[in-house]
């Protein structure tokens, strides 16, 4: 049996990890249905998984470049693991997802901070960062199935399941070669260097459009996907978990096949329109407002996907390129993760409230694409107003 390089173990335990991350989700979403846990409580538990990243942003870098990043790995999973056992232990679901959080928050920028270590040059680092994208993806979209099938089925089993695959990637993180870590590296001065770092980035044009714009897709991406749980079994009348889970991962399959076509649309030299990607991925997400049938729903959401593919992926490679050549690769990795997960954690807070006063599902649709439309709107006039090089 030939043995698994370092970089395949990598692969492999990020999949296991991110395919629980997914499973996760809805797991609690049926004990929020079996407990009888009031209708905003699934976005509320999202808003307190969301806070993580934005509270912990400033110290997670430094923590994962100062340790061997196999091990920050390893102890990111066993944090993990510790959420699923609080959700098995009956503890409130919020509490339990926020520890899964903290783990994925510490897992997140070693996993991309170990490629250069794992790779010998330029191109394989970049077919490496390739390679952990496409595992990503497919666990998000089979790990969402997973979960409502699993959940359907017994939820402590779906926990069970959750916590063998943690142990199994844990396993295999101990393969994976370790760096030496940099003991040099502090956190006496971590918040206000980290909001230097972000101050630069925004003070760039290019970088400023960008950090818009990722984070204007994942702000309606995340509360999209709260609305879609509700949404479902009102319009559609489908209750299943393994139902609304498949629905639900149809959106990542348009972001696939969206992210595929990129290259053949859009290049970094004209990455300016996005823009207009970003007003169709709008005016999609309006188009639910009139949906009714399954088989739309489906197209619908198929579209939304592709649209934010093409819309997301072009500003993602123009952040890196400015964040390379300014404040470092991994310190605008932790600037994206916050500035991303800030606007996701205000579109997902706004939701939790407007469910919490019973506004209507189709109205919290319609302002998400609204909202959605006046930043993509703020991106243009950056455009118009030449603070944007380039013509779109």
């Amino acid at each position: 049996m030939p043995r698994i390089s370092p970089l395949q173990a990598l692969f492999t335990a990020q999949f296991l990890s991110a395919f629980v991350d997914n499973m996760i989700l809805f797991v609690i979403l049926a004990i929020i249905k079996r407990d009888g846990y009031p209708d905003f409580y699934l976005s509320y538990v999202q808003s307190i998984f969301l806070a993580s990243y934005i509270i912990l942003s400033p110290w997670v870098g430094r923590f994962a470049d100062r340790k061997p990043k196999a091990e920050v790995l390893i102890i990111g999973n066993v944090i993990k693991t510790i959420g699923v056992f609080l959700l098995f232990l009956g503890l409130d679901p919020a509490i339990s997802y926020a520890a899964v959080g903290l783990g994925a928050v510490i897992y997140s920028p070693a996993k991309y901070g170990i490629l250069p270590f794992l790779t010998r040059n330029e191109d394989e680092l970049l077919r490496a960062n390739s390679g952990l994208e496409s595992y990503t993806i497919l666990a998000i979209l089979t790990g969402s199935v997973a979960g409502g099938f699993l959940s359907d089925l017994s939820i402590n089993l779906a926990l069970g399941i959750c916590v063998l695959l943690y142990v199994s990637s844990i396993g295999i993180n101990t393969i994976i070669t370790k760096d030496p870590g940099n003991r040099r590296i502090g956190y006496n001065h971590a918040i206000s260097e980290f909001f230097t770092d972000t101050a630069i980035l925004l003070r760039d044009r290019q970088s400023h459009y960008s950090l818009v714009g990722t984070g204007s897709f994942w702000m309606a991406s995340a509360v999209l996907r709260m609305i879609i749980f509700a949404w479902v079994p009102l319009t559609l009348g489908i209750t299943s978990g393994t139902a609304i889970s498949m629905i639900i991962a149809v959106t990542g399959v348009g972001i696939a096949i969206g992210a595929l076509v990129t290259p053949y649309l859009i290049s970094i030299k004209n990455y300016q329109r996005t823009v207009w990607f970003g007003f169709a991925m709008g005016v999609a997400i309006l188009g639910f407002l009139k949906i009714t049938s399954l088989p739309i729903t489906i197209i619908g959401l198929l579209i939304v996907g592709v649209l934010g593919g093409i819309y997301i992926v072009p500003m993602n490679a123009c952040l890196q390129q400015v964040g390379h050549q300014t404040i470092g690769a991994g310190k605008t990795i932790a600037v994206q993760n916050f500035m991303e997960n800030t606007f996701m954690f205000i579109g997902v807070g706004l939701y939790t409230l407007a469910t919490k006063a019973g506004i209507a599902t189709n109205v919290c649709l319609g302002a998400t694409a609204c909202v959605l439309l006046l930043l993509v709107s703020y991106m243009y006039l950056l455009i118009k107003k030449k603070k944007i090089i380039g013509a779109v």
